[in-house]
């Protein structure tokens, strides 16, 4: 029924496949920032945890009974450390970003959102009138001025995102100071910047000393510095409330796996507990990169510029025989085929020299 479409896939060196790496590949393409999915004390206190309820799985939607006491614990937690007034746990990054964008842009609203903002987002536009979605140059306040100056007469919306997960490139701050100045509300998408940046290691919020207001609304996800899954968003009492009223993602959905938040809670806790650790390891890992690949990052995502879906693949297999994965990111995810190293920080230094070293050479 689609051979032609995946005929055309193969073609253009873009066909995707599901792999079981070989798990003595050390592993420099997966978002585990701080690796810990390896860490096995984590897991079982994550799941020492689940065992004190008289039940391990939700059952329900969290507005049926499917809300638990570990739910409850990570948000206060989540809402202590971010300094927000109140959060709610989704079932996935995903579906968080369909609950925000689908709920919170009424049909008077308009929701300015950055080029290259994540899938989930863009694909939740899909579900508003077109009139109510301006699409505005990567991370160009002057793009978005100009554009929003078009639409005063509405209220507004903002999207953008903490870290982008393929260029691994900063929010500028530019742009919270404007949402704050004409009043938008101000979306978040922190996957990627919480448990990597800012002085608690908390995310861009944190990284610009950034007080929490009525309008800011911080959403993050639990599969990448946090090594479990799921995600949650934080926001004022106000639209916490009006979310889990409105948004059709949170309400008609199973409520989170009890393990899943109870092992990003025992994350978040080590997180907070180990920050200079942490901070330190961040740092010499990004030392390397811009000593190696002259690539002065604040992310741990390093993206590499090759142009050419083959190739990727050809430096993707090729680090492989040496022992080493990375991502071979290549369209429709990128306007131009990458390299996409996670400088992760279970890595020893020696190794990230020789693929940093491997990669300045064969770029």
């Amino acid at each position: 029924m689609y051979s032609k479409e995946l005929k055309s896939i193969k073609k253009s060196n873009r066909f995707r496949t599901r792999e079981i790496f070989d798990e003595s590949l050390i592993d420099l393409a997966s978002n585990d920032y701080l690796g810990l999915t390896t860490n096995k004390l984590l897991f079982q206190k994550a799941y020492e945890r689940v065992l004190e309820e008289n039940y391990t799985a939700p059952k329900a939607s969290q507005l049926v009974n499917g809300y638990n006491k570990i739910h409850k614990e990570f948000e206060t937690l989540l809402c202590k450390a971010n300094k927000f007034e109140s959060a709610i746990t989704v079932g996935s990054g995903f579906l968080a970003n369909i609950s925000l964008i689908e709920a919170l842009v009424r049909k008077k609203d308009r929701l300015f959102i950055d080029e290259q903002y994540h899938a989930s987002g863009i694909l939740a536009t899909k579900l508003l009138n077109k009139n109510q979605v301006i699409t505005f140059k990567h991370n160009d306040i002057d793009d978005l001025k100009q554009k929003f100056k078009e639409f005063s007469d509405s209220r507004n919306i903002i999207a953008i995102e903490g870290v982008y997960s393929m260029q691994g490139d900063l929010a500028p701050k530019e742009i919270f100071d404007f949402a704050d100045e004409v009043k938008a509300l101000l979306i978040v998408d922190e996957a990627h910047s919480s448990g990597v940046i800012g002085e608690n290691l908390l995310g861009i919020f944190d990284y610009y000393k950034i007080q929490p207001k009525e309008n800011h609304i911080k959403m993050g996800t639990l599969g990448k510095a946090y090594g479990s899954y799921g995600a949650y968003i934080l926001g004022s009492f106000h639209i916490i409330e009006y979310l889990q009223n409105r948004a059709k993602a949170i309400i008609y959905t199973t409520a989170p796996s009890l393990f899943d938040i109870s092992l990003a809670l025992q994350s978040l806790k080590y997180i907070l507990n180990n920050k200079v650790n942490l901070k330190s390891s961040i740092k010499a890992r990004l030392n390397i990169v811009k000593d190696v690949l002259n690539i002065n990052s604040k992310s741990l995502i390093i993206p590499i510029d090759i142009g050419d879906n083959k190739k990727v693949l050809e430096i993707q297999e090729e680090l492989k025989k040496h022992g080493f994965l990375v991502g071979a990111i290549r369209q429709p995810t990128v306007k131009s085929a990458i390299i996409r190293l996670i400088a992760k920080i279970d890595i020893n230094e020696k190794n990230l020299k020789f693929v940093c070293n491997f990669l300045k050479e064969n770029r």
